[in-house]
């Protein structure tokens, strides 16, 4: 078999491999929670020997990186279906499809809970890859692309700052609400109460 053959073939052999660890990882944080995963665990569900497991990852942290990343990648795709027929030509048009984001982010928190959960759960300590950064800052274009016609004397600089501003302001919402804490707003009353927290802080 030639060269090149042999490679790609190791390569999709990889690829489906990770697939599967990233499928069992998640599979098992659905369960019991990111703080449980076990690496001999992990492998035994994919049926590979342990040290096989790190020739898949670099370490459990860079698998809960790809999680986590996989996870965001299906939180954008959400976010695409909520709003790419959405007009955004004018203020109120814009401001309807901010609202529709906010609102697809507390819809995509209560349906995955677990896994929305380790996005914020994970700690890694070192510098985050490039492939990382580009996954977690791309969510914010949905953000910002309508703020910039709510915003339209806003700089750039401006218009990010208010960006993650909204963002925690719902995720503190979303997070407090599906905690069920003791302040938290019911659970039947989060949706119009996000919904009135974009449009006011776009006044």
């Amino acid at each position: 078999m030639p060269a090149k053959a042999v490679s790609s073939a190791t390569a999709d052999r990889r690829q489906a491999q990770l697939e599967a660890l990233l499928t069992a990882a998640e599979k098992r944080i659905c369960e019991t929670g990111s703080h449980a995963l076990k690496a001999r665990d992990l492998a035994a569900d994919i049926g590979v020997a342990l040290g096989g497991l790190y020739n898949i990852v670099q370490d459990m942290d860079d698998l809960l990186l790809r999680v986590t990343v996989r996870t965001q990648g299906r939180l954008d795709a959400l976010f695409e279906r909520e709003t790419a027929h959405r007009p955004m030509t004018t203020r109120a048009q814009a401001l309807d499809r901010l609202v529709a984001v906010a609102l697809a982010y507390f819809t995509f928190a209560r349906e995955n809970l677990p896994l929305w959960r380790m996005m914020f759960e994970v700690r890694i300590t070192t510098p985050l890859p490039e492939w990382a950064v580009e996954a977690q800052l791309g969510l914010f274009r949905h953000v910002g692309a309508p703020l910039s016609v709510i915003m339209p004397e806003a700089s750039p600089e401006a218009l990010t700052i208010r960006a993650r501003t909204l963002f925690s302001a719902v995720h503190g919402v979303v997070y407090i609400g599906l905690e069920e804490r003791l302040i938290a707003v019911p659970p039947q009353k989060l949706a119009d109460e996000i919904e009135w927290l974009i449009r006011a802080g776009c006044r």
